[in-house]
Parts: C-alpha cells; structure tokens; sequence
C-alpha cells in the first residue's frame, strides 16, 4: 500500500470540523488522533485515539505529536508555543506555527496584509478609551472595537456608534487586560468568502466565492455561486490567491470580505482552516474543503473544487429557551426534500445559539435550493428533552 495513504495525523479540537477533517482521512485509511477537552466531543466517535486535554496544554499537544506523523488543527486558538516546539522535533504542523501566529493577533494580521497589498479596512491598535475617541476622529462613527485575541462568531466585539460609549467599549471587551485594535466600519452590500487550499509543493484550488448572511454574528445561510458580477469574483478569487501566497499557507484558508457598493472587495477577516461557511463543499463540490485539507497536509495532490450544482447551507443552532441533553425533532420532514442533505454534528448538550448541526440543499437553481432550504430548516429543531 501506498505509504502516503497510511499517515497518522493529529488534529487538536475534536469539534464539528475535526470530526469532518476525520471523516475524510477515514475514507483514504488514515489513523487520526485528536486532543479535545470534553471526552464526548463530536469526533470522540470516530477517534482511533482521543487525548483529553485543554487547547493549550502544551503536554497534550507534545503527546499528540507522538501519536502522530503529521499535526493540524481545527480552530486556531490554541498554543502556538508548542507547536514551533513540535515543529522543531521534526514533526510538521500544518498550517505552519509562523502563520498561525500572525493570524491569530487580528492587528498583525491586518498589518500583512497591508504589507502585502491586499485591500482591508482601514484599522489602529488600541490601548486606551482615549485610543477609541482618536479613532473616531479618523474613521468616524460607528467603528468596530475587537479583542485582537480569541474572539470568534461576534464575541469579542464591540460596535461602537459615539464617542459617548468609549468608556463602554473599552471596559465591556476587558481593555485593561486584553489587547484591542479597531476596524473602520465598513457600510458593504454583502459578505462574502472565499475558501483557497494550498499544497506543500505550492499548488493553489480555489473554491467558487459564496455569499454570506449572518444574523446576530453568527453565520445563517451560505449560498454559491455568490450573486455577484464576473469582475468581483474575479477579484475575490485573485485575492484569495494572494492571501495563500502571502502566509504560505499549506492547508484550507478562509477569506472573509466585504463587497462594498462599487464592488471594491475588502478583506474582514482570515481563518487558517475549514470553515463554517465551506460546508456546502461536502456536497455541492467535487472534492470537499475538508478532503483538501487532508490532502495538503498529507502532500498529496489537490482535488476539484467545480461547484457539482448550486447550493444552499443553512447552520442548525440550538433553539432558544433549550439547554441541556440534545433531541433532533423533524428529521423525517426535513429528508423528504430532494436535494436536501442533514448534518448533526454529534454535541450531546444544547443551548441557544450553539451550532449543533447544518443543512445543504443542492438543485440545479440557486433559486429553488434557496427555498427548498427554507422548507428544510424550518422543518428541524434541536431541542431538550429536559
């Protein structure tokens, strides 16, 4: 057999992206490990070895190392210390520690990107509720403060519309303690992302660019193709590429822009990883953002990345007023509808707003999957029993 084919990777986090990376390396008969705190995360399952132990537990990780030929991760916010030290023992972690480092501070992120040329709001630390008033003399109101570290899905941030709410902002988001930088407020016409994958040996596919609605922060509905005009794709996707060039990254990215009214596509954010808004890939496209995530780091060649047909994806959040063990109510209506695809990620435990599972519908116009994905989602509820 192929040696290739019989890598033992190590992902940290055992969460809905691990257990889809697993999934993926399962299909090509991979030995995965993961390290997750909660012994009943969703890639528990499917686990051929699970070490329970924190994000950031730099012994943890050094065991996963032993495990494994190969580390990668699922979420970036963990101990980056210990992977240049895993690294520098002669096992390769994907996306490099170098990269990871730079993205995971959004202010030395933001500055890259700069140094690289690609177009991002306008931006500047922030030290002081003094910092935030400056700010807005530059930029003007509403700004958007950020926790530079750690926020994800809207925390960490705080939007700030007068200067009467600099105070506010600056202790709400703990600026004495954490560190902090602002965003001038972009006024855009849509959210947007693009998903890039680049191999050891530099090769880049890129993902058809998805339009992005979210409500309260948190991702809603994903649909592709983006309903956008040939010249902004075209700028998303160059981008996107340049982003790849820029960090070096080996494995799945996610680009997060704005279009703004004149199509001027600015860069919000970057993931190093898959990424909520890539699911419809499972689906929708030949080769999944996850079988390419795998498939990078593994220095295997890249898969195809052409959109099958258009596709819809809806996230599945835990329904207000529920917390507690976790019941899948509509299913039966929900697997009626053609084209319709389920995804329950596994977490024993519900609560409102937690992401406990995505839907991707698939027909041969956005147009009918977008309300064949109303029907679906409004079919299914995560509930508790209790």
């Amino acid at each position: 057999m192929n040696s290739a084919l019989c890598t033992k990777i190590g992902i940290i986090g055992g969460g809905q992206l691990g257990k889809m990376m697993m999934l993926e390396a399962k299909k090509m008969g991979m030995y995965v490990s993961i390290l997750d705190p909660d012994p009943h995360c969703p890639a528990h399952s499917i686990a051929d070895h699970h070490i329970v132990a924190g994000l950031k537990d730099r012994e943890g990780i050094l065991k996963l190392a032993e495990l494994s030929d190969i580390l990668t991760y699922e979420i970036e916010h963990i101990d980056v210390a210990a992977l240049f030290e895993v690294e520098e023992g002669g096992k390769p972690v994907y996306p490099t520690p170098q990269s990871l480092k730079i993205i995971q501070d959004k202010l030395t992120q933001k500055q890259r990107l700069m140094d690289g040329g690609v177009p991002a709001p306008d931006f500047m630390p922030v030290e002081s509720a003094g910092d935030i008033l400056t700010a807005g003399e530059k930029f003007g109101y509403p700004m958007m403060l950020k926790a530079r570290l750690g926020g994800y899905d809207g925390r960490g941030n705080y939007l700030v519309k007068s200067a009467a709410q600099a105070e506010e902002a600056f202790s709400a988001l703990n600026g004495e303690k954490i560190p902090l930088m602002i965003d001038k407020f972009v006024n855009f016409d849509m959210e947007i992302s693009v998903l890039a994958c680049r191999g050891k040996d530099g090769e880049i596919a890129i993902y058809p660019v998805a339009q992005n609605e979210h409500r309260e922060e948190v991702l809603y509905e994903t649909r592709v193709p983006a309903c956008i005009d040939a010249a902004v794709r075209d700028s998303a996707m160059e981008v996107a590429r340049k982003v790849m060039e820029i960090f070096g990254g080996v494995g799945m990215f996610c680009v997060e822009m704005f279009v703004e009214s004149g199509g001027r596509v600015l860069v919000n954010e970057i993931a190093p990883r898959p990424h909520n808004s890539g699911h419809y890939t499972i689906e929708g496209c030949v080769a999944s953002q996850f079988e390419n995530h795998v498939r990078a780091v593994c220095g295997l060649p890249l898969g195809d990345t052409t959109l099958i047909r258009p596709s819809v994806m809806r996230n599945i959040l835990g329904e207000p007023g529920h917390s507690g063990p976790a019941f899948v109510q509509g299913a039966e209506n929900m697997l009626k509808i053609p084209g319709a695809a389920l995804h329950i990620y596994g977490k024993q435990e519900t609560r409102a707003g937690r992401k406990m599972g995505h839907i991707t519908v698939i027909d041969d116009s956005l147009e009918n999957a977008v309300k064949k994905a109303g029907n679906a989602h409004g079919s299914l509820k995560i509930i508790s029993r209790r």
